[in-house]
């Protein structure tokens, strides 16, 4: 397995917290299950209302997510973006460097962003992001020799803001023959953007993963017949189903995958962890139906944690899973 993976994301510092009931949401016209971009000074007003919930703290962050996953399965893998010069990002730099991480992080005197994750009763998250620092990630600063030796290049949808940066990203990666990977992050990113992730992906896209709401928000179709459509644009297309498992078209084949038992208490990183466990699967030339289990391995295992950060024994049980599916 010789996969080197390059995350291109925000660089966040999640903020998690359960919820008693939805009525907050309510309350400051969140829509639920969705992801909004927010100032400092409505996450600032959040965080009024949460801070006695004994909220939680972690590095977090869609693409650096997955790249942690990856790394905690022995994948060579680096992080591309930008924090500030605060103890926030310090404490990112420190928790993606301890995992062995290649940085490839800049600084910016702005705040680190940080993602505020509001998690129901029944474990839907919804997130409010602020991005600080993190959103002064420029095309300028994209230079060709950060891809050097790299074999993919993962990217998170949350990054569609800024269209220069996310299109040099994948550019630069196809001219240097990596794989390229695109999660599409959230169905009102999709909405938003949706004429350009179209050509993105058309263009530049190998791999694309996304959930229902996503899929359905990208192609105006559900379940298999979504998956087609994305499929058509890519090589690799991945629709994620939460409790009903996973849809993925593997070149010209069509598998439905399963979950694990697990016992939800928070869906913060599911996604992110599935992508990495199927990215894996992917680097160890798996058929597609194991490439999905792997995934679901480390989603179903991720969700049974308040945000995405797993103890080692849990990662200690994590690989024997995988290392079942592998040999098996």
């Amino acid at each position: 397995m010789n996969a080197k993976v390059l995350g291109l994301g925000n660089a966040l510092t999640d903020l998690l917290v359960r919820l008693p009931n939805d009525n907050l949401l309510a309350e400051l016209n969140i829509p639920r299950g969705s992801m909004q971009l927010v100032d400092a000074d409505f996450s600032a007003r959040i965080y009024e209302h949460i801070k006695n919930l004994n909220p939680e703290t972690a590095s977090g962050g869609s693409a650096s997510n997955t790249i942690r996953g990856l790394a905690n399965l022995g994948v060579e893998t680096g992080i591309l973006g930008k924090i500030g010069t605060d103890d926030v990002g310090n404490v990112f730099l420190s928790e993606m460097e301890e995992k062995g991480v290649r940085s490839h992080l800049l600084r910016s005197e702005t705040l680190s962003g940080n993602c505020i994750s509001l998690i129901s009763p029944d474990s839907e998250r919804t997130m409010c992001t602020c991005l600080g620092a993190a959103s002064e990630l420029s095309a300028d600063e994209i230079k060709e020799d950060i891809f050097d030796g790299y074999t993919h290049l993962y990217v998170e949808g949350y990054l569609v803001q800024n269209y220069e940066l996310i299109e040099k990203a994948f550019q630069i990666a196809k001219q240097k023959g990596l794989v390229t990977c695109l999660d599409l992050a959230s169905y009102n990113v999709v909405e938003a953007n949706s004429e350009f992730l179209h050509r993105l992906i058309k263009q530049y896209v190998d791999v694309v993963f996304a959930n229902e709401e996503e899929s359905t928000a990208f192609t105006g179709k559900e379940d298999m017949e979504a998956l087609n459509d994305i499929g058509e644009l890519c090589d690799i297309a991945v629709v994620k189903q939460g409790c009903r498992g996973s849809l993925i078209k593997f070149h010209e084949k069509v598998v439905r995958v399963g979950i694990i038992k697990a016992s939800a208490i928070d869906t913060t990183g599911a996604g992110d962890m599935y992508a990495a466990g199927f990215l894996y699967g992917m680097f160890r030339d798996l058929p597609a139906e194991k490439c999905g289990e792997l995934g679901s391995i480390l989603s179903g295992n991720v969700i049974e944690v308040v945000g995405t950060k797993m103890d080692a024994p849990r990662w200690n049980k994590v690989r024997q899973a995988i290392q079942k599916v592998v040999n098996g």
